[in-house]
């Protein structure tokens, strides 16, 4: 990777973030305000973003309340902030206002390998041992033996047994493929409570990493009772030679600083954005390299695996509750295989990428890579929140 001496900052503008039917649109943002030395719940309505931190201290405490919609369209709020200038404002700076994750006490979860053409390039990482010059190699193997055998497969079904058994016969099988056909999901804690980045932010890829990719993903927002109260779009960042030497470094591959980014805002589910939306949605990516390279990919929600409500069942139940809810990123169809720094080598961000992930219907999230190690460092954790939220009145 490149030097992040000089990287570029994207140009942010309520435009470019909104969603297409803002109007609409029952969205929750998070604002840093600096007068309150901390974070506020905020409702957007056109382009003002109005504090409701007051009714809800917390996103976590608004995702609880069955009129949270109304709440975010209706209720009477205090301060006020522009969009634009939110968007605007520089990366960690907690003198001024701008937009944070728009998730709280929520535990960041995460489902890994639900749609068929990622599975694949994880089963590549595997075989490879992270190493992306033999990639393209093994790439051509795995295909000329899978070929088409895993499109359409239900999880757990005779179908995936079949498909296990060729798989199994010719050597392929994979615990990437037990996850991606058999009964049961990958599903994983992403980040620590409150480390997410929002839009605008710098997102953070391990130096030692040179072999990675952004993952773009839509992200459920579930309450205590597991509802699916929203969704959101986010980025999982993928350290694929980490990650491919052995999956026992899942950790260190998927939670290091500012790595994992959240945003623009919640859309909460509504009378026209329901669940049946979201298992429709398109996303969108686009990388911006600081020297003119440019990247698209979409993925789509209608190609995956597992029901979101099945995945949100593979997280909370009998088995395992979150009383202050949690968000699932529900898994990428996404995974760049074109050549970018040499032949054969594959995609790997380069420091200074701004990374565009988008919907119609959520906006965009917004980022700019950079090392982990050089990323604002994340000192505002759950014990922070409490004091400031109790030295405001709010608890």
């Amino acid at each position: 990777m490149e030097s992040a001496a000089a990287r570029p900052r994207p140009v942010l503008d309520s435009g470019s973030v909104l969603p297409e039917d803002p109007g609409r649109a029952a969205l929750v943002a998070r604002v840093h305000h600096p007068e309150a030395d901390g974070p506020c719940v905020a409702a957007v309505r056109g382009d003002q973003v109005v504090d409701l931190t007051a009714i809800a201290p917390t996103v976590s405490d608004l995702m609880e309340r069955d009129d949270a919609a109304a709440v975010v369209r209706e209720a009477d709020g205090g301060h006020t902030w522009r969009l634009d200038a939110l968007l605007q404002a520089p990366p960690g700076r907690r003198d001024v206002p701008h937009l944070l994750a728009p998730v709280d006490l929520q535990v960041i979860k995460a489902a890994g390998v639900t749609f068929a053409r990622s599975l694949l390039e994880r089963v590549i990482e595997e075989r490879t041992g992270g190493d992306p010059a033999q990639a393209a190699r093994v790439r051509a193997h795995v295909g000329q033996v899978v070929g088409g055998a895993l499109d359409g497969i239900r999880p757990g079904s005779p179908e995936a047994d079949k498909a296990r058994e060729l798989l199994v016969a010719e050597g392929l099988w994979s615990q990437y493929l037990e996850v991606g056909i058999g009964p049961d999901p990958e599903v994983f804690t992403k980040a620590p409570v409150l480390s997410a980045v929002g839009t605008g932010a710098d997102i953070g890829v391990l130096g030692a990493s040179v072999w990675n990719n952004p993952e773009p993903e839509v992200v459920l927002v579930v309450d205590s009772g597991g509802r699916v109260r929203g969704a959101t779009l986010g980025n999982d960042v993928n350290l694929r030679d980490i990650e491919g030497r052995s999956a026992l470094l899942l950790s260190r591959a998927k939670d290091n600083n500012a790595s994992c980014a959240i945003g623009p805002f919640i859309r909460l589910l509504d009378d026209g954005f329901d669940l049946d939306t979201v298992r429709g949605l398109d996303v969108g990516l686009r990388v911006d390299g600081p020297d003119g390279y440019v990247l698209h990919g979409s993925s789509s929600m209608r190609e995956i695996s597992r029901d979101v409500l099945d995945l949100v069942a593979a997280a909370h139940g009998a088995h395992h509750q979150y009383p202050d809810g949690f968000v699932l990123f529900t898994g990428t169809l996404f995974a760049p295989t074109e050549d970018r720094q040499a032949p054969g080598a594959g995609f790997t961000h380069e420091y200074g990428d701004i990374v565009r992930i988008s919907s119609p219907r959520l906006g965009a999230l917004v980022n700019t890579v950079l090392p982990s190690e050089r990323a604002t460092p994340w000192t505002f954790g759950v014990r922070a929140l409490m004091r400031n939220l109790a030295r405001r009145g709010l608890l």
